[in-house]
């Protein structure tokens, strides 16, 4: 079986190819002076299925992060598997980047992103609460015994660990949840849907 996963809803793209057992190639893109890291997603994917010699035929599957996260980037992901995937009539299974990101913890984790407006999209007890007033955020932290995960951000204002300041193989964690939801799930591409917690912004 090959995978192809990758994510344009944080602030780098991930990309990756895998098969059950192994990761074949795993790439980072970041974003330029010019260009959100989204626009190389296409000729990203097309390295690397060249660079294992790969056709899109030979996939089996495609796993993407459907938020929450840059809203440009969550549509981005979203069609681009969607698309392959009807034309290919392979499965699609989408993620949330916060459950992405709690695996980067080992006890408890919980994983608040910045949502704008004074809140923040939480996950713990591997459960998505939603948009959480930030208040409400640290009394949580206060009364629990969590692993804190969030962005920089609301680090300075929640504490935790940034996942913004090291270079965490996300791409790689992605695909191994696909893998492991792939056994579990239908993996219907009509099915895949964007994540948004909190209706995108006008205009």
């Amino acid at each position: 079986m090959k995978i192809l996963a990758f994510d344009t809803c944080l602030d780098k793209m991930y990309v990756v190819l895998r098969t059950e057992e192994k990761i074949l190639t795993s790439k980072v893109v970041e974003n330029t002076e010019s260009k959100y890291h989204s626009a190389f997603l296409i000729s990203t994917i097309r390295d690397i299925l060249k660079q294992n010699n790969t056709s899109p035929e030979e996939l089996d599957a495609i796993g993407i992060n459907i938020g929450p996260g840059s809203f440009t980037g969550i549509r981005a992901c979203t069609t681009v598997a969607r698309v392959m995937a009807q034309q290919l009539n392979i499965k699609a299974v989408g993620v949330s980047s916060l459950e992405i990101l709690s695996k980067l913890g080992h006890n408890n984790p919980l994983v608040a992103l910045d949502a704008r407006k004074n809140k923040a999209y939480l996950f713990y007890g591997n459960e998505i609460k939603g948009a959480v007033e930030i208040k409400k955020v640290q009394e949580i932290i206060k009364n629990g015994n969590f692993e804190v995960i969030t962005d920089d951000r609301l680090q300075k204002i929640i504490g935790g660990a940034s996942y913004q300041r090291d270079d965490y193989p996300l791409g790689e964690i992605l695909s191994e949840i696909v893998l492991d939801k792939l056994k579990n799930e239908g993996g219907n591409w009509a099915e895949l849907m964007p994540m948004y917690i909190q209706p995108p912004p006008m205009g």
